[in-house]
């Protein structure tokens, strides 16, 4: 006897983050069950399968049940993008069973699908929906023994034929094990919940023999296109990733010279930036001078805005640089949004765009457009984004509004202020009945950089910094800043090198 291992072939789905979430693909001719509640998308996902794996050589035999006919399904089916009409009766074939359902006789819905598959040779079969062949059984005294043998020998006779199958059906995921739990080699939960005006659609794997699966919910969407999943990344491994020893002396500039001097000759390479402050007090300027600076220096950058159009309040510099592809825009108006999948969209457009500069604006407009059941591990899962945007070594500024209460402390109302390696604080302090902006570094890790606190304005320019604020109290909830001679920053020395790093 052989000792090698037997090489499992792995089948590339077509299901976009589906591969990822199930270890590298569906393993060829195994036994599966896809299961959830009515119009969670079974038909979709098992139809957006098949039409990308069937081919003459191999076709698609799909049985179905006491659902809807084959012609119906059909007729829904092909507003898909991924729906072929050419493989209809070519590489799929759709068979109705309906006649042998109505005896309750399995035996008689075995040998039907037995001579099918005989007579076809598929590569894949599927049984739409499954539970309605164990359903219409239970007349039966002994359907429980039924059902389960049944079970038994179709998992025997596919295997033996050497087709993948899929049972869908209908199955409560509180409901009792059903006999097919126990054969099926992999088990493919789909479920969905109305949330005030949200639908969420998520999906887990629960079991794929013989290999590791993405452990864990995946938000996924059903659009034009079929079905995508967003893998949620593995917080666990992006965590542990560091940034290189070499980070530090590679510097970005802001656009905004003299900030860029506070933060000790700009922000490190590879490094994620939180700029918090009230609204008004010209965080998404900021952000735009970030990306276009970025265009300067030959760099694309990316950008999701969740408060308003990218193009509104940041001036026709950026508006420009959309238009040209030079700046990618993420789409975030699609109702029941999660962090996971806006994780998906802007890596997307990093690797698309080969990006190195990523906005987002604002965390607390991020927030609001969540589905409501993803906002409670809001700070959960922006961890793993911003663990997921650093490891591809792009630099990150994300803002985040603040109401400005002039002594209390706060730089983001998630508690995501630890996830940064830079924060900016923006404020307003009143002086001589006016209001003015006040702007400092609060945190650049691993560099020096300076705790003074500036006064800005904004013109048509953009952010304009001045000089260093007089002793006034309270204005980041203690006393005011006093920088030492060697800690001062000769404003616009990192201006004539701002590009450097880019070449």
């Amino acid at each position: 006897m052989s000792s090698g291992k037997v090489t499992i072939k792995r089948l590339q789905t077509g299901v976009p983050g589906l591969d990822e979430v199930l270890g590298g693909g569906l393993p060829e001719f195994s036994f599966n069950l896809i299961a959830g509640a009515p119009g969670s998308g079974k038909t979709s996902l098992a139809h957006q399968i098949m039409f990308t794996l069937a081919t003459p050589e191999h076709p698609a035999l799909y049985f179905t049940v006491l659902g809807e006919p084959p012609l119906k399904m059909l007729r829904y089916q092909q507003q898909f993008d991924f729906f072929d009409p050419r493989k209809v009766n070519q590489a799929v074939h759709f068979i109705n069973l309906a006649e042998q359902i109505a005896t309750g006789d399995l035996d008689a819905v075995l040998g039907c699908i037995a001579a099918e598959v005989e007579a076809r040779s598929p590569g894949l079969v599927f049984v739409d929906s499954f539970r309605s062949v164990l359903l219409a059984s239970q007349q039966e005294p002994a359907a429980a023994i039924g059902a389960q043998h049944f079970v038994q020998r179709l998992g025997m006779l596919m295997t033996s034929w050497q087709a993948t199958t899929f049972l869908l059906g209908e199955y409560d995921s509180e409901g009792a094990p059903d006999p097919v739990f126990t054969v099926a080699d992999g088990l493919i939960w789909l479920r969905q919940s109305v949330q005030r005006n949200s639908v969420v659609r998520k999906m887990e794997v629960m079991k794929m023999r013989g290999q590791a699966t993405r452990s864990g919910l995946h938000s996924f969407r059903i659009s034009a296109a079929g079905i995508t999943v967003f893998a949620a990344p593995q917080f666990a491994q992006l965590a542990s990733v560091e940034l290189p020893a070499s980070a530090a002396a590679s510097r970005l500039s802001l656009g905004v010279a003299a900030l860029d001097a506070m933060m000790g000759g700009g922000l490190p390479r590879g490094y994620s930036l939180l700029v918090a402050g009230p609204s008004g007090s010209g965080k998404s300027i900021l952000a735009a001078a970030f990306l276009t600076e970025g265009a300067r220096c030959g760099e694309t950058g990316v950008i999701a805005a969740f408060e308003q159009r990218p193009t509104q309040s940041r001036g026709p510099a950026l508006a420009a640089l959309i238009e040209s592809g030079r700046i990618g825009v993420v789409n975030t108006r699609a109702a029941g949004l999660s962090v996971d999948e806006v994780s998906v969209l802007l890596i997307a457009e990093i690797v698309r765009l080969k990006a190195s500069r990523v906005v987002i604006d604002s965390l607390s407009g991020f927030e609001l457009v969540l589905a409501p059941t993803f906002r409670d591990d809001f700070r959960e899962s922006m961890a793993r984004m911003v663990s997921a945007l650093v490891s591809t070594g792009v630099s990150v500024l994300m803002t985040s509004e603040l109401e400005d209460r002039y002594s209390d402390l706060r730089f983001s109302p998630y508690g995501t202020a630890f996830l940064t390696d830079a924060i900016v604080v923006q404020r307003y302090v009143e002086v001589d009945s006016r209001l003015l902006r006040v702007m400092a570094v609060v945190k650049v890790r691993a560099s020096a950089h300076s705790n003074q606190l500036h006064l800005f304005h904004i013109d048509d320019q953009g952010i304009q910094v001045g000089a260093m604020l007089p002793g006034h109290e309270g204005l980041l909830g203690g006393q005011p800043s006093r920088v030492p001679e060697a800690c001062a920053y000769e404003v616009g020395a990192v201006d004539a090198a701002a590009c450097a790093a880019v070449d």
